[in-house]
């Protein structure tokens, strides 16, 4: 075993439904504005391809966990997701073979500190840290997947209003061209996970609010922001 100078942190990992083992997070890589209405909302042009970004692992909240309102912000954001799990890695994987990469599902989302990213943008300076806070990615269980991605629908509610309600199929780049292009950039390992774009009605949080999200045969996660 290596002699470190401290022990090392904890390894982020999120539940696999209905077993007992944990799925250990390697990276977590993010699609921006990969629904044609959410990119409208938030100026963008239909034309565009989308992005990619990133958060650090331990951004990780497990279900059961609450999340403290980030610092540095008075504008936070949800954006419900689809999240693509790797069971396995790879560099430059065709579109037509990037499914065989995939572990399982489950439902995430997405925290934004608005505001910071908005300055950001403005200033052209890199906006990671309106993404890449403490607890900024809220997951459910992982459930295990095989042949075409889930389809249904996704949809969120604060405090049991709707905020976001869209189908999966309304997504502009699908679950394996997303992971054929993100292997074109990074070489996929198993323990990635890929959050794959939110759809319209993306919008404020405040503390105490409750926070649900859902999609239809994957699965939901709840949380307080605190």
């Amino acid at each position: 075993m290596p002699d470190y100078a401290f022990d090392p942190p904890p390894q982020p990992a999120v539940p696999i439904l209905g077993e007992a083992a944990l799925f250990p997070v390697r990276r977590i890589y993010c699609v921006g504005r990969n629904y044609a209405a959410h990119r409208r909302e938030m100026g963008g042009d239909d034309r565009n391809p989308p992005f990619f970004f990133a958060k650090p692992a331990d951004a990780v909240a497990p279900p059961g966990v609450d999340v403290p309102y980030p610092s540095q912000t008075s504008d936070l954001h949800h954006e419900m997701e689809l999240v693509a799990a790797l069971g396995a890695g790879g560099a430059n994987v065709p579109a037509d073979a990037a499914l065989g990469l995939v572990f399982g599902y489950a439902a995430g989302v997405d925290l934004t500190r608005r505001d910071l990213q908005r300055a950001y943008q403005e200033k052209r300076q890199p906006w990671e840290a309106s993404k890449g806070f403490d607890l900024a990615a809220p997951i459910s269980a992982i459930r295990r997947w095989s042949g075409p991605p889930p389809q249904g629908r996704i949809r969120l509610e604060v405090g049991g209003k709707v905020r976001q309600d869209a189908r999966l199929t309304d997504m502009i780049w699908s679950v394996p061209e997303i992971i054929a292009e993100a292997s074109k950039l990074w070489r996929l390992e198993r323990g990635d996970l890929i959050f794959t774009g939110t759809p319209e009605g993306v919008g404020p949080l405040e503390r105490g609010q409750e926070v649900f999200g859902e999609i239809e045969g994957v699965g939901a996660l709840s949380f307080r922001i605190v």
